[in-house]
């Protein structure tokens, strides 16, 4: 009697969508095929609605053919457990110390190079050496010039001495001693000033000699013995250094998460090209909006690893919900309808299953699975397969 009534509700259903969609095909008006579309929806919610009926009344008035056609359905029973979401995007490896080697003073012709491209260096090893003639022979200069001043102020001190001897047995003129004591002072004076002289000159010399700031390894050196060594140019940098030992992912945020994710918020960064996975966390969040990307950046530092490359890409997910015993359920399960959004658990009554249609209410999605926020508890059990054609009330039986 079920399976008449079916067959029955199913030839006229199919026959109304046989009509209904051959006129749709042929009509090229817009409305005419919303309006066709909003019929074909509301025959079906009225022929759904009808099976439901006949199905439950037939349950109703014949037990034992409802008994023999219990649907078989798998179920999953709920556990409340940690549910994380996470923002997925790309980022770009970089190095915490990236070294422009640079003169200390206004540059000058090289001597000689002491690395090559791909050596690692030491911090305040020597990396190159300028030509230092000019600043030798202005230290040289200096340097003769303070020992013929410290020559005249030994002789100016005796001289000066004798007069104030002489004083002091009231003898000579004050006049003498005077003059003898200025030429002392100025004397003096002069030596500072060469000594301070000499101080500068030794200090271009020892600029003439230049070291790298940071330990790390030499990734761009483009330039040669002969040519002028500024540090940076218009080209960019003459000599870089990279610290491999201290990496960071940098990442650029859109600004819809800028209340999501703070200082601190946890990150596992992958890196496919190495095949590894790193967690950590975000040291550093840019307070200002980029105009142009409308985004804000983030970092996070990553361990010391040896297969890992600044510039190379990185995929970065950070963390920015997170439920410890929450109701998850698979995606998939979630049905929609006009009331909202619905699943359907098991629930006995004198010693049978049956399907109950639960209406829930959901949160964030991850990873193929939906937080359930309200309209389910922990231990239910949730069918898993054959859902799509349940209705309230349906005698079930569990797969094993």
């Amino acid at each position: 009697m079920k399976l008449f009534y079916q067959a029955a509700i199913l030839v006229v259903f199919l026959g109304t969508l046989a009509a209904c969609g051959g006129g749709g095909e042929t009509a090229n008006n817009l409305d005419a095929k919303k309006k066709e579309l909003e019929k074909l929806k509301s025959d079906k919610a009225a022929l759904d609605a009808k099976i439901t009926t006949l199905q439950e009344e037939i349950m109703k008035a014949d037990p034992s053919a409802a008994a023999a056609a219990a649907k078989q359905v798998s179920v999953l029973k709920l556990v409340p457990g940690e549910f994380n979401h996470y923002i997925e995007l790309q980022g770009i490896i970089d190095a915490e110390d990236i070294s422009y080697v640079s003169p200390r003073g206004m540059g000058g012709q090289v001597k000689s190079i002491n690395v090559k491209l791909g050596d690692r260096v030491q911090k305040g090893q020597l990396i190159l050496k300028l030509d230092d003639a000019i600043a030798r022979t202005q230290l040289a200069s200096a340097q003769q010039g303070a020992e013929g001043i410290k020559t005249q102020l030994a002789l100016a001190k005796n001289l000066y001495q004798r007069y104030k001897n002489l004083w002091d047995q009231n003898i000579g003129s004050e006049v003498q001693l005077l003059n003898a004591k200025n030429n002392v002072d100025a004397l003096e004076n002069q030596l500072k000033q060469m000594n301070e002289n000499i101080r500068l000159a030794q200090e271009q010399v020892n600029f003439t000699s230049v070291y790298s700031d940071v330990s790390g390894v030499v990734d761009i050196l483009s330039v040669r013995v002969g040519e002028l060594f500024q540090g940076v140019t218009a080209a960019g940098p003459q000599i870089r250094i990279v610290n491999n030992s201290r990496l960071k992912t940098v990442v650029d945020i859109p600004e819809n998460y800028i209340t999501k994710v703070r200082k601190g918020s946890k990150v596992v960064v992958s890196v496919i090209d190495v095949n590894k996975e790193f967690n950590t966390t975000l040291s550093v969040v840019t307070e200002a909006i980029n105009a142009s990307t409308r985004s804000f950046t983030g970092e996070a530092k990553l361990p010391t690893d040896g297969t890992l490359k600044p510039k190379q890409v990185a995929s970065v997910k950070i963390l920015d919900y997170s439920a410890a015993q929450a109701i998850a359920v698979p995606v998939n399960l979630v049905q929609s309808d006009e009331k909202g959004k619905y699943l359907y658990v098991t629930e006995a009554k004198n010693g049978k299953l049956f399907a109950k249609r639960k209406t829930i209410v959901t949160g964030e999605s991850y990873g193929g699975k939906i937080e359930v926020l309200s309209g389910l508890a922990a231990n239910e059990e949730v069918v898993t397969e054959g859902y799509q054609t349940l209705y309230e009330g349906q005698l079930i039986s569990v797969l094993k």
